[in-house]
């Protein structure tokens, strides 16, 4: 069945994603135009199989499906969604509003229950509600707006991120160069009673100890040569907001001695000073290090560890979220076109799964020059796929095939399992509920060693 595509991410902010499942073409283009009037973004299929392949890619907060569909009608589909995703609100549609039907739908779990033809304003007013009960609908000023995603992994980063933003538990992020760490810092600052004070930033990596001292906790005048003035360190600045510690790991002992007295005491004592200040600072740190691993070097301090990694939230590479490539290529064709007041360029279809298809060791920061790059040197409108190429040399087509990603799983499945079992090969078959011919096989096939797995 054909699919009408979604609207991809432009200059304003969307209000919520809605699925429309409809097997009438015609339908499904006049509500898609209706609803992307009001800003909300729409994808269209017409069937409940399209619809459920949609439900992990998309991530709706609202379907809205007809209900007499061939094959699996609109109640069998909101059976299932409720199945894979409780909570979710599903309105149906009919041309048939007859009462068992309403009955049925409203029994069901459905949100709502609206008859062909449609009215306008009755289906704004079911969408709106829908998504004021599901917390989808987004105001100008939303909290995450500045994280583009429609990636599972991500979302479950922001929702943990709402439910810390509303207390002033410190959160330590982590994640590798480029993911967005800054960025889920000041998400979690928006969306705090702290938003409408200072949000401050610092990298730990990025100057000299004495310097980073200075620039942290203040100091007083004649404490450094060249000083005119008292300096309020950064603590100060962010009293009764937020302070980012970016890049922890880098930070030196000396200073991560006089950070978690910090922490304990709740004040501050510039650099040169005698007397303490009392600050009100709520502390975020974020590192693409291993913590850990730095401690067991003895170059990081175990009891700051625990101060500062109240709650950890794990950003995912891009490549764990590559459904969120498009719409992150998109997003930065709008703003670079918007910054030079060029028209806005696009990629060649097999550009973007060029862009998909590879590995982005250096995340979405690496994207954004990538894509910078393409539409700086492009000479078309249209970026070719040979530029996309040339921009990521080695790197272009990292997407390990089918196969490839298949012997990996497996491999890396019967590693586990030698592990858990210590190497022994009876327990780890049926553990894996294969005979013990079949997994020496298996074994074999991936040149892993029992013994190897042995204590």
């Amino acid at each position: 069945m054909s699919q009408i595509h979604s609207k991809t991410l432009g200059q304003e902010q969307t209000r919520g994603r809605i699925l429309l499942v409809d097997d009438d073409p015609g339908l499904l283009r006049l509500l898609s135009i209706r609803l992307r009037a009001e800003r909300y973004d729409v994808e269209a299929v017409e069937s409940a199989a399209e619809a459920l392949g949609a439900l992990s890619r998309f991530r709706p907060d609202l379907v809205i499906t007809d209900l007499r569909m061939e094959n699996m009608d609109g109640i069998a589909l909101l059976k299932e969604i409720q199945r894979q995703r409780p909570g979710l609100r599903v309105l149906l549609l009919t041309a048939h509003g007859t009462i068992p039907d309403a009955v049925e739908a409203t029994q069901s779990g459905a949100f709502g229950f609206l008859t062909k033809p449609v009215d306008k304003q009755q289906l704004l007013e079911y969408v709106e509600r829908a998504m004021k009960v599901s917390g989808a609908s987004k105001s100008e000023d939303d909290w995450s707006a500045e994280i583009i995603t429609r990636s599972p992994a991500m979302e479950a980063c922001l929702q943990q991120a709402r439910m810390v933003a509303g207390t002033d538990t410190r959160v330590l992020i982590t994640g590798e160069s480029g993911t967005g760490k800054e960025l889920m810092a000041r998400a979690i600052h928006r969306a705090s009673s702290r938003k409408d004070n200072a949000f401050v930033a610092i990298n730990c990596s990025a100057m000299a100890e004495n310097l980073l001292e200075s620039e942290l906790f203040g100091h007083e005048k004649g404490a450094f040569t060249g000083a005119h003035r008292t300096h309020k360190g950064l603590f100060q600045a962010a009293h009764y907001g937020t302070l980012l510690l970016d890049e922890i790991g880098d930070m030196p002992m000396r200073l991560q001695v006089k950070l978690l007295r910090v922490l304990q005491e709740e004040q501050v004592r510039p650099v040169g000073s005698t007397e303490a200040v009392k600050v009100d600072t709520r502390v975020i740190s974020a590192t693409h290090q291993d913590l850990k691993d730095l401690m067991i070097k003895g170059v990081f301090r175990e009891d700051l560890y625990y101060r500062l990694n109240v709650v950890n939230i794990q950003l995912p590479a891009l490549r764990d979220r590559r459904e969120d490539i498009p719409l992150l290529v998109e997003h930065f064709l709008v703003q670079i076109s918007g910054e030079s007041g060029q028209e806005r360029k696009v990629y060649a279809p097999e550009a973007v799964e060029l862009l998909v298809a590879s590995h982005w060791p250096g995340n979405i920061r690496q994207l954004y020059n990538v894509v910078r790059q393409n539409v700086a040197l492009s000479p078309t409108r249209v970026i070719s796929t040979e530029q996309v190429r040339n921009a990521l040399g080695e790197q272009a087509n990292a997407l390990p095939s089918f196969s490839e990603a298949r012997d990996e799983f497996t491999r890396n499945y019967l590693s586990q399992l030698l592990q858990i079992t210590g190497g022994n090969v009876s327990q780890a078959a049926r553990l894996a509920k294969r005979n013990r011919t079949d997994f020496y096989k298996l074994l074999g096939r991936h040149q892993l060693n029992p013994e190897q797995f042995k204590s």
